[in-house]
């Protein structure tokens, strides 16, 4: 039996009377990675926000490993890391000061040039976060959001914006982290990104799931209903050419 570490139950939540999220229910297994698709608006983000404590539930309940969220928000937030789709750091601040200062809200001691390594930031540590390009701020976000080593962790569409390059450093760094025992819930509009790093995906729209399994399982389910394209195989694209041509080293 699959030890499950984020249950949610008829969640629900409503804006002038009109469901965001209705009446949804899925659980996450502890060391998986998760997606939660979906067309915007259909309630990803509100399902999301109310998981993270962030966001009041109408109605339903969602426990994470073992903690109810409406009572018990505090102990929940300990848990987590959340890592927003766009990071906001002050401009005339340190990497290593950001570092220092995220852990200490967690009242972790913590070595900011340990964490920094960890997502290829090690040479910035005297920079300022003005400095920093997009891909490397992704990193830096991520890196102030592991800094109390989360059981649970959440990425709201991470390589948004980012080159070949950053992307797939970054999809790297995603496994690393489940790999290292963290769960990690993700959203993306990038589908093959979903089918690349998770194990299973949730698909939202008009704030129902409508459909949950692994990549592989949906899409042989919409084969079998008969669904066919064109064929062509191909054994690479071209994203896989220009990383040939310019090599897979960050450019930033």
């Amino acid at each position: 039996m699959k030890d499950v570490i984020l249950k949610v139950k008829n969640l629900k939540k409503s804006y002038d009377n009109k469901p965001a999220v209705d009446g949804i229910s899925f659980e996450v297994y502890r060391g998986e990675i998760f997606g939660i698709l979906g067309p915007n608006g259909a309630g990803k983000t509100t399902t999301l926000e109310m998981i993270e404590t962030m966001r009041e539930i109408d109605s339903g309940s969602i426990s994470v490993d073992g903690l109810d969220v409406a009572t018990q928000g505090d102990s929940v937030k300990q848990i987590i890391g959340v890592q927003p789709q766009t990071a906001a750091f002050q401009d005339k601040q340190k990497l290593s000061e950001i570092i220092e200062l995220f852990s200490a809200a967690y009242g972790e001691k913590v070595s900011a040039k340990k964490f920094l390594d960890e997502v290829n930031l090690g040479e910035k540590i005297n920079n300022f976060a003005e400095e920093l390009s997009g891909g490397q701020r992704q990193r830096l976000s991520i890196a102030t959001a592991i800094v109390h080593n989360p059981r649970l962790f959440f990425l709201d569409e991470p390589t948004t914006g980012l080159d070949p390059q950053a992307r797939r450093n970054l999809w790297d760094l995603i496994r690393e982290i489940r790999d290292r025992g963290v769960t990690v819930i993700m959203t993306t509009h990038y589908l093959d990104e979903a089918e690349i790093l998770c194990d299973r995906v949730a698909i939202m729209d008009n704030g129902k799931i409508i459909a949950i399994d692994t990549p592989i399982k949906l899409i042989k389910d919409l084969l079998k209903k008969g669904f066919h394209k064109e064929q062509k195989v191909e054994q690479a694209n071209l994203e896989d050419v220009f990383i040939d041509l310019t090599g897979k080293g960050l450019r930033e």
